[in-house]
């Protein structure tokens, strides 16, 4: 029976140190992509280029992928649908 919940301690504080650290990791991993990301809001009337990603999966065509279009063409904001769409 002590040995037991000798057992049962030792678990639980190995499973907190785990949080700990994992709590620990997750903010320091936020802190960092924070750090980089870069607010980017569109008004109405902002012209965007609209960015597509070449699938290898569309055939011959796309055998060299340094020429392939990345960019579609230059559109015009007419209207917000939210914050970040």
């Amino acid at each position: 029976m002590v040995l037991g919940l000798e057992f049962l301690q030792q678990t639980t504080e190995k499973v907190k140190v785990i949080q700990d650290r994992m709590r620990a990791t997750q903010s320091r991993l936020k802190s960092y992509t924070n750090k980089r990301r870069r607010p980017f809001e569109v008004q109405i009337g902002d012209h965007v280029f609209l960015r597509v990603t070449p699938t290898a999966k569309i055939g011959k065509a796309l055998k060299s992928r340094k020429l392939t279009p990345r960019f579609i063409d230059m559109y015009q904001i007419t209207r917000r649908i939210g914050p970040v769409v």
